[in-house]
């Protein structure tokens, strides 16, 4: 039994926090912050008459150093849950570290003005929290998370070594939108818009934008586009799974969203640099944001399924193996129970977990880690409890080289 502060108020803040609620005999008491203090009550009052969690709620600008450090000694909480945006994973990882206590975020820093997604700005922290003796587990979200969470099951169970990773993240929801992102529309393009690049053989290679497409058959939604991505799991990954030799990371998108996307680029509004406007200075992709619909207010009108997954190939006992371990989400059926569509839900649900098992000692060690260092055991367990059950395949279809 513990208490988490948990910052943010979005849409997968918003599922973590139905699911602590849920679990209630883990988080008997829970404090919500943002800069927005009117969207932590309206959870609060949404929530309070369904659990037996205790919810509180604070006002904070996740920046501010200072004002973190003041809520945390104010809460007291046992971990701190960051779910604000990744820009502001160092302003609380510091507050934290100041406090001394445990800290677990979803997605790795970036800095605001550059699109650079790496670790090394949060792995720089390593001796002062190993110092602290705390604990800061990176990633606790769905890729990255369960996607490393899936990997060091697969080494434990099924391989002695895995030579190959192929994430795959698929998106078949409808929203019904010519054009809208199933999360924060900033980070989302900033993401698809950098270049491409996977592991192999001990290096980068780098791609250009969405330039190496390919279709793949995914189980319970059927064919679809994906395009190869940089994603941070991959560095983490490559040096903490043994035997690699390849790590990939594709994400599915269609023809609609990538023909807007283009347009926009082509008219500098996905562009992080600023510019002015009527004597003001703007960044054209953060007015994009404020344009574009809210990411949360979509679980109503999405439908449809996702699926994301690891196909792994290594060996065992000598022998070539091959698995598929995966995870398929019905936006509906989502939104029914928590309110919100299943990108949000399969980032959330993660979350929750992650802020469980550092909190209750099951997960727990001085310094900082991403999520596929720790025993995967327990959160695969948990994972087929709150929600997202998982699949294995011995046969899986395997993305061409």
């Amino acid at each position: 039994m513990g208490k988490a502060l948990i910052i943010g108020c979005g849409g997968v803040a918003s599922v973590a926090i139905h699911k602590c609620c849920q679990n209630s005999g883990e988080f008997t008491e829970i404090c919500i912050a943002s800069r927005t203090v009117a969207k932590c009550e309206a959870l609060k009052e949404k929530l309070e008459k369904t659990t037996d969690t205790k919810i509180t709620t604070a006002q904070v600008d996740a920046n501010d150093v200072d004002a973190l450090i003041r809520l945390i000694q104010e809460v007291k909480p046992d971990v701190v849950l960051n779910l604000a945006l990744p820009y502001q994973d160092l302003t609380i990882m510091d507050a934290c570290l100041a406090t001394k206590t445990h800290y677990i975020d979803t997605a790795n820093y970036e800095p605001e003005d550059t699109a650079k997604f790496e670790y090394k700005w949060q792995w720089a922290y390593r001796k002062r929290y190993e110092e602290a003796g705390i604990t800061a587990l990176l990633g606790s979200g769905f890729d990255p998370g369960v996607t490393g969470v899936f990997s060091a099951y697969a080494l434990k169970h099924y391989f002695d070594e895995i030579n190959y990773i192929d994430i795959l993240d698929c998106n078949a929801g409808d929203h019904g939108y010519p054009f809208a992102t199933n999360f924060n529309p900033e980070i989302n393009i900033r993401e698809v818009s950098a270049k491409g690049s996977y592991w192999e053989d001990g290096r980068w290679v780098e791609t250009e934008p969405m330039e190496i497409k390919k279709v793949y058959d995914f189980p319970e939604v059927g064919p679809k586009d994906m395009y190869l991505l940089h994603h941070e799991e991959i560095e983490s990954l490559a040096l903490n799974i043994p035997g690699i030799r390849r790590i990939r990371f594709f994400m599915t998108f269609g023809q609609s969203y990538l023909n807007h996307l283009r347009c926009l680029e082509d008219v500098g509004m996905t562009s992080i640099e600023p510019i002015l406007y009527e004597g003001k200075e703007i960044v054209p992709l953060q007015f994009l944001k404020a344009v574009l619909p809210d990411p949360s207010s979509l679980g109503p009108r999405t439908k449809g399924k996702t699926n994301i997954g690891c196909i792994f190939r290594g060996k065992k006992d000598g022998k070539e193996k091959n698995i598929y371990i995966y995870n398929v989400c019905d936006h509906q059926e989502c939104y029914r129970e928590v309110g919100s569509q299943a990108v949000a839900y399969t980032t959330g649900v993660p979350a929750m977990i992650g802020a469980m098992l550092v909190m209750n000692g099951t997960w727990r060690g001085p310094g900082v880690y991403n999520i596929e260092e720790f025993d995967p055991d327990p959160f695969m367990d948990a994972l087929n409890r709150f929600g997202l059950p998982w699949k294995v395949s011995e046969t899986p279809e395997l993305v061409e080289d």
